[in-house]
């Protein structure tokens, strides 16, 4: 999958007024912050770096490939001109995949409008394999791993994560860190659980503080897991249900005691393993003046004889 760079024809100063911004830009959000930090650059020095633009076939406009914030901050001071690099016309491939590489030189983006340029770039292309996608937009392949399961989603919530104003948009970190659980195929098949439903449950918890960060997500994630491995899916499906629907329950009342101990259990049991391949060629005449060693495995062997001699007491008739 190659794309060829659009070919440059030369700078020059094109008036403000028959530029426009480039459709397929995945960076649709612009914090007030820094583009008053830039303009009030550019009010002192000008813009230095010139913009690169193409001009549109159809409408003759010029289309801004890199520079979009130059440009509106240009607009802002009432600029009637800005210096421009103009290239040829892109194709659409070519177009997104600029953007993509003038991502990787800038400062990251939010997530989500990069997601959906790169949904339109793997339908364009017919190629979703990760690493390919991966090497011809310049992005790291966990960060089309990432992408994908932003586009998972249904589209309001796609929304949320586009809300012009910063203190009410919802992360993409939200949306990812709940992923593995929405998607859990135990949880799928749960009868009570929709998708959405269960994800307007998790966005309100999430808003009241109930859930304080989103890597609960991780321990919610655990703590199903655990059940699965101690056989307990109707006890975890009755605990994930009632944290889903009680505004107040926190992540710790989905915990399963018996699936605790059985991964301590299993823990414990992979660790004495390790010890026992460790001890079964063991040179002692080697190790005579470890003294520390000796002593730890002094303190263990007592630590052991007590846990099971309580073992012992409570398995008698």
């Amino acid at each position: 999958m190659t794309s060829p760079a659009a070919k440059a024809i030369g700078v020059k100063q094109i008036r403000i007024d028959v530029l426009e911004p480039n459709p397929h830009n995945p960076r649709r959000l612009f914090d007030k912050l820094p583009l008053e930090t830039l303009q009030e650059s550019i009010k002192r020095v000008g813009i230095l770096v010139p913009i690169t633009v193409y001009q549109d076939s159809r409408t003759k406009r010029y289309v801004i490939l890199d520079g979009q914030r130059r440009w509106m901050c240009a607009k802002a001071l009432n600029f009637k001109l800005v210096p421009a690099n103009e290239v040829e016309e892109p194709t659409l491939v070519q177009n997104i995949v600029t953007m993509f590489q003038i991502h990787k030189l800038r400062e990251d983006w939010e997530l989500m409008p990069t997601a959906l340029k790169l949904e339109l770039l793997m339908k364009e292309t017919k190629d979703s394999n990760n690493k390919r996608v991966a090497a011809l937009t310049g992005l790291d392949e966990a960060v089309v791993v990432r992408c994908k399961k932003l586009l998972s989603y249904e589209k309001k919530y796609q929304e949320m994560t586009l809300d012009p104003d910063p203190d009410l948009r919802t992360k993409a970190d939200f949306f990812i860190e709940l992923y593995p659980v929405r998607h859990d195929r135990n949880v799928q098949r749960f009868d009570w659980f929709t998708p959405v439903k269960f994800t307007d449950q998790m966005i309100k918890k999430f808003e009241s503080g109930t859930l304080r960060a989103v890597t609960d997500f991780r321990v919610v994630k655990q703590h199903i897991n655990n059940a699965v491995k101690a056989d307990r899916l109707q006890a975890i499906s009755n605990k994930l249900k009632r944290f889903a629907e009680d505004p107040a329950a926190t992540v710790d009342t989905l915990e399963l005691k018996a699936a605790e101990s059985h991964k301590i259990a299993r823990d414990v049991t992979r660790e004495v393993q390790k010890l026992l391949e460790r001890f079964e060629n063991f040179d002692v005449d080697s190790m005579y003046g470890e003294q520390v060693m000796w002593d730890s495995m002094e303190e263990l062997m007592g630590r052991l004889k007590f846990l099971l001699l309580q073992a012992d007491r409570r398995l008698r008739p």
